[in-house]
Protein backbone atom coordinates (compact mmCIF):
# COMPACT_ATOMS: atom_id res chain seq x y z
CA UNK A 1 0.00 0.00 0.00
CA UNK A 2 2.77 2.12 1.08
CA UNK A 3 4.64 1.43 -2.61
CA UNK A 4 1.40 2.08 -3.98
CA UNK A 5 0.84 5.64 -2.45
CA UNK A 6 4.43 6.49 -3.53
CA UNK A 7 4.21 5.74 -7.04
CA UNK A 8 0.89 7.70 -7.54
CA UNK A 9 2.99 10.02 -5.97
CA UNK A 10 5.38 10.67 -8.51
CA UNK A 11 3.81 10.07 -11.21
CA UNK A 12 1.30 13.10 -10.24
CA UNK A 13 1.89 15.52 -12.51
CA UNK A 14 0.13 17.86 -9.38
CA UNK A 15 3.51 16.92 -7.52
CA UNK A 16 6.36 18.19 -9.83
CA UNK A 17 4.51 21.17 -10.75
CA UNK A 18 4.01 21.98 -6.85
CA UNK A 19 7.98 21.33 -6.34
CA UNK A 20 8.44 23.34 -9.24
CA UNK A 21 6.68 26.05 -8.40
CA UNK A 22 8.13 25.74 -4.71
CA UNK A 23 11.66 25.89 -6.09
CA UNK A 24 10.84 28.64 -8.32
CA UNK A 25 11.75 31.81 -5.78
CA UNK A 26 15.04 30.80 -4.43
CA UNK A 27 16.09 29.95 -8.35
CA UNK A 28 14.84 33.80 -8.93
CA UNK A 29 16.24 35.05 -6.20
CA UNK A 30 19.60 33.51 -6.74
CA UNK A 31 19.45 34.75 -10.57
CA UNK A 32 18.46 38.36 -9.04
CA UNK A 33 21.45 38.45 -6.43
CA UNK A 34 24.44 37.21 -9.16
CA UNK A 35 22.93 39.87 -11.40
CA UNK A 36 22.76 42.74 -9.48
CA UNK A 37 25.09 41.70 -6.39
CA UNK A 38 22.95 43.26 -3.86
CA UNK A 39 22.42 41.14 -0.94
CA UNK A 40 20.16 42.38 2.22
CA UNK A 41 21.81 44.14 5.39
CA UNK A 42 23.48 41.59 7.80
CA UNK A 43 20.32 40.89 10.26
CA UNK A 44 17.61 41.46 7.54
CA UNK A 45 15.90 39.25 4.92
CA UNK A 46 15.63 35.38 5.26
CA UNK A 47 18.30 33.59 7.44
CA UNK A 48 21.44 33.03 5.35
CA UNK A 49 20.69 35.61 2.80
CA UNK A 50 22.95 38.17 3.69
CA UNK A 51 26.25 36.04 3.39
CA UNK A 52 25.41 33.60 0.48
CA UNK A 53 27.14 36.91 -1.70
CA UNK A 54 30.20 35.59 0.18
CA UNK A 55 29.68 32.26 0.09
CA UNK A 56 27.65 30.48 -2.01
CA UNK A 57 27.77 27.21 -0.16
CA UNK A 58 25.04 28.36 2.41
CA UNK A 59 22.51 29.18 -0.50
CA UNK A 60 20.46 25.89 0.02
CA UNK A 61 20.11 26.80 4.23
CA UNK A 62 18.89 30.56 2.26
CA UNK A 63 16.34 28.62 0.37
CA UNK A 64 14.61 26.19 2.86
CA UNK A 65 14.62 29.90 5.05
CA UNK A 66 12.62 31.18 1.97
CA UNK A 67 9.95 28.56 1.64
CA UNK A 68 9.94 27.12 5.07
CA UNK A 69 7.30 29.93 6.18
CA UNK A 70 4.95 30.09 3.58
CA UNK A 71 5.61 28.02 0.27
CA UNK A 72 6.50 24.80 1.74
CA UNK A 73 3.46 24.37 4.05
CA UNK A 74 0.90 25.64 1.75
CA UNK A 75 1.72 22.92 -0.68
CA UNK A 76 1.61 20.27 2.41
CA UNK A 77 -1.68 21.70 3.87
CA UNK A 78 -3.23 20.87 0.25
CA UNK A 79 -1.50 17.48 -0.32
CA UNK A 80 -2.30 16.33 3.53
CA UNK A 81 -5.75 17.66 2.96
CA UNK A 82 -5.93 15.80 -0.13
CA UNK A 83 -5.29 12.59 1.58
CA UNK A 84 -8.28 11.00 2.70
CA UNK A 85 -11.28 13.68 1.53
CA UNK A 86 -9.78 13.50 -1.69
CA UNK A 87 -10.74 9.88 -1.66
CA UNK A 88 -14.05 10.90 -0.16
CA UNK A 89 -15.07 13.50 -2.59
CA UNK A 90 -14.36 10.77 -5.52
CA UNK A 91 -16.11 7.93 -4.27
CA UNK A 92 -12.93 5.85 -4.82
CA UNK A 93 -12.58 5.89 -0.83
CA UNK A 94 -15.15 2.98 -0.21
CA UNK A 95 -13.34 0.86 -2.62
CA UNK A 96 -10.38 1.12 -1.29
CA UNK A 97 -11.37 -0.15 2.02
CA UNK A 98 -13.28 -2.88 0.16
CA UNK A 99 -9.83 -4.38 0.14
CA UNK A 100 -8.01 -6.35 2.63
CA UNK A 101 -6.36 -2.91 3.99
CA UNK A 102 -6.76 -1.63 7.02
CA UNK A 103 -7.85 1.64 7.82
CA UNK A 104 -4.55 2.44 9.90
CA UNK A 105 -2.36 0.84 7.32
CA UNK A 106 -4.61 3.18 5.07
CA UNK A 107 -3.81 5.85 6.75
CA UNK A 108 -0.02 5.43 7.30
CA UNK A 109 0.42 4.94 3.96
CA UNK A 110 -0.99 8.30 2.86
CA UNK A 111 1.10 10.56 5.38
CA UNK A 112 4.06 8.12 4.13
CA UNK A 113 3.33 9.69 0.82
CA UNK A 114 2.79 12.98 2.22
CA UNK A 115 6.47 13.53 3.76
CA UNK A 116 7.64 11.63 0.67
CA UNK A 117 6.36 14.85 -1.02
CA UNK A 118 7.57 16.82 1.92
CA UNK A 119 11.46 15.10 1.40
CA UNK A 120 11.46 15.48 -2.10
CA UNK A 121 10.52 19.06 -2.37
CA UNK A 122 13.43 19.50 0.37
CA UNK A 123 15.13 17.99 -1.71
CA UNK A 124 15.07 19.55 -4.85
CA UNK A 125 14.91 23.43 -3.30
CA UNK A 126 18.41 22.32 -1.51
CA UNK A 127 20.01 20.47 -4.77
CA UNK A 128 18.71 23.33 -6.94
CA UNK A 129 20.29 26.21 -4.50
CA UNK A 130 23.18 24.45 -3.99
CA UNK A 131 24.08 24.16 -7.88
CA UNK A 132 22.67 27.75 -8.00
CA UNK A 133 24.76 28.93 -5.02
CA UNK A 134 28.30 27.30 -6.53
CA UNK A 135 27.23 28.51 -10.67
CA UNK A 136 26.42 32.11 -9.93
CA UNK A 137 27.15 33.50 -6.23
CA UNK A 138 30.11 33.66 -4.34
CA UNK A 139 32.42 30.91 -2.92
CA UNK A 140 34.36 30.85 0.91
CA UNK A 141 37.49 29.78 1.65
CA UNK A 142 38.47 26.40 0.28
CA UNK A 143 36.71 23.89 2.67
CA UNK A 144 35.26 26.37 5.12
CA UNK A 145 32.30 27.98 5.89
CA UNK A 146 31.70 31.04 8.44
CA UNK A 147 29.01 30.31 11.33
CA UNK A 148 26.82 33.06 12.78
CA UNK A 149 29.78 33.14 15.37
CA UNK A 150 32.25 34.30 13.45
CA UNK A 151 34.33 30.54 13.51
CA UNK A 152 35.05 28.52 10.60
CA UNK A 153 33.13 25.00 9.49
CA UNK A 154 34.78 21.89 7.00
CA UNK A 155 32.59 21.08 4.54
CA UNK A 156 31.95 18.08 6.43
CA UNK A 157 30.83 19.73 9.50
CA UNK A 158 28.48 21.96 7.35
CA UNK A 159 27.29 18.73 5.34
CA UNK A 160 26.11 17.30 8.71
CA UNK A 161 24.57 20.43 9.48
CA UNK A 162 22.83 20.58 7.13
CA UNK A 163 21.50 17.58 7.18
CA UNK A 164 19.91 18.27 10.79
CA UNK A 165 18.78 21.68 9.11
CA UNK A 166 16.59 19.40 6.58
CA UNK A 167 15.44 16.86 8.71
CA UNK A 168 14.63 19.66 11.09
CA UNK A 169 12.10 21.17 8.03
CA UNK A 170 10.81 17.55 8.03
CA UNK A 171 9.77 17.42 11.09
CA UNK A 172 8.20 21.08 11.00
CA UNK A 173 6.23 19.75 8.30
CA UNK A 174 5.27 16.59 9.79
CA UNK A 175 3.54 18.44 11.86
CA UNK A 176 1.41 20.92 9.67
CA UNK A 177 0.77 17.74 8.01
CA UNK A 178 -0.81 16.28 10.96
CA UNK A 179 -3.02 18.57 10.99
CA UNK A 180 -4.09 18.86 7.11
CA UNK A 181 -4.44 14.74 7.62
CA UNK A 182 -6.74 14.90 10.47
CA UNK A 183 -9.16 17.45 9.06
CA UNK A 184 -8.85 15.58 5.97
CA UNK A 185 -10.64 12.81 7.86
CA UNK A 186 -13.23 15.13 9.32
CA UNK A 187 -14.18 16.64 6.02
CA UNK A 188 -15.24 15.34 2.35
CA UNK A 189 -13.79 18.56 0.89
CA UNK A 190 -10.05 18.80 0.32
CA UNK A 191 -10.62 22.31 -0.14
CA UNK A 192 -11.47 22.46 3.41
CA UNK A 193 -9.09 20.47 4.98
CA UNK A 194 -6.03 22.40 3.64
CA UNK A 195 -8.27 25.63 4.13
CA UNK A 196 -8.64 24.58 7.70
CA UNK A 197 -5.05 23.69 7.84
CA UNK A 198 -3.55 27.13 6.09
CA UNK A 199 -6.24 28.88 8.95
CA UNK A 200 -4.64 27.66 11.67
CA UNK A 201 -1.08 28.37 10.18
CA UNK A 202 -1.74 32.27 9.48
CA UNK A 203 -3.52 32.24 12.81
CA UNK A 204 -0.25 30.96 14.36
CA UNK A 205 1.90 33.51 12.82
CA UNK A 206 -0.12 35.99 13.70
CA UNK A 207 -0.07 35.43 16.86
CA UNK A 208 3.40 35.87 17.58
CA UNK A 209 3.68 38.74 16.35
CA UNK A 210 1.03 40.07 19.15
CA UNK A 211 2.89 40.93 22.40
CA UNK A 212 -0.76 40.22 23.91
CA UNK A 213 -0.19 36.94 22.80
CA UNK A 214 2.84 36.15 24.53
CA UNK A 215 1.52 33.50 26.55
CA UNK A 216 0.41 31.44 23.39
CA UNK A 217 3.90 32.04 21.80
CA UNK A 218 6.03 28.32 23.23
CA UNK A 219 2.84 26.13 22.00
CA UNK A 220 2.01 27.90 18.93
CA UNK A 221 2.98 25.65 15.85
CA UNK A 222 4.97 27.95 13.86
CA UNK A 223 6.74 29.25 16.63
CA UNK A 224 10.52 26.93 16.09
CA UNK A 225 9.86 26.74 12.56
CA UNK A 226 13.48 28.61 11.68
CA UNK A 227 15.17 27.69 14.71
CA UNK A 228 17.41 25.45 12.35
CA UNK A 229 19.48 28.68 11.93
CA UNK A 230 20.66 28.22 15.64
CA UNK A 231 22.34 25.12 14.48
CA UNK A 232 24.71 26.90 12.44
CA UNK A 233 26.51 29.03 15.28
CA UNK A 234 29.21 27.78 17.42
CA UNK A 235 28.40 26.38 19.67
CA UNK A 236 25.35 25.25 18.44
CA UNK A 237 22.62 26.60 20.27
CA UNK A 238 20.34 23.50 20.81
CA UNK A 239 17.65 25.48 23.09
CA UNK A 240 15.31 27.10 20.77
CA UNK A 241 15.93 23.51 18.94
CA UNK A 242 14.82 21.23 21.19
CA UNK A 243 11.62 23.13 22.09
CA UNK A 244 10.82 23.36 18.36
CA UNK A 245 11.42 19.39 18.46
CA UNK A 246 9.08 18.54 21.15
CA UNK A 247 6.67 21.31 20.33
CA UNK A 248 6.14 19.79 16.64
CA UNK A 249 5.84 16.14 18.10
CA UNK A 250 3.44 16.41 20.91
CA UNK A 251 1.49 18.39 17.16
CA UNK A 252 2.12 15.34 15.33
CA UNK A 253 1.28 12.84 18.22
CA UNK A 254 -1.86 14.57 18.84
CA UNK A 255 -3.37 14.84 15.21
CA UNK A 256 -2.38 12.10 14.30
CA UNK A 257 -3.96 10.00 17.24
CA UNK A 258 -7.45 12.23 16.42
CA UNK A 259 -7.15 11.58 13.33
CA UNK A 260 -6.90 7.78 13.43
CA UNK A 261 -9.33 7.75 15.84
CA UNK A 262 -11.60 9.36 13.54
CA UNK A 263 -10.71 7.49 10.80
CA UNK A 264 -10.94 4.08 12.12
CA UNK A 265 -14.88 4.71 13.33
CA UNK A 266 -15.49 6.79 10.56
CA UNK A 267 -18.96 5.12 8.89
CA UNK A 268 -17.89 4.94 4.95
CA UNK A 269 -20.95 5.15 3.00
CA UNK A 270 -20.07 5.82 -0.41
Amino acid sequence: MIGVELAKLLRSRRTWVTVAVIDALPALVAVLLATTEIGPRPGSGPAFLSAVLSDGTLYPLAAIAMVLPLFLPAAVAVTAGDAIAGEAQQGTLRYLLVRPVGRTRLLVAKLIAVMGFVLLALLVVAGTAYLLGALLLGHGEVQTTTTFSGSSLSSTQLALRTGLALLYALLSMLGVASVALFLSTMVRSPLAAAMGTLALLIGSSLLLTLDAADVLRPYLLTRYWLSFVDLFRDPILWHDVVRGVLLQAGYVVVFLLAAWANFVTKDITD
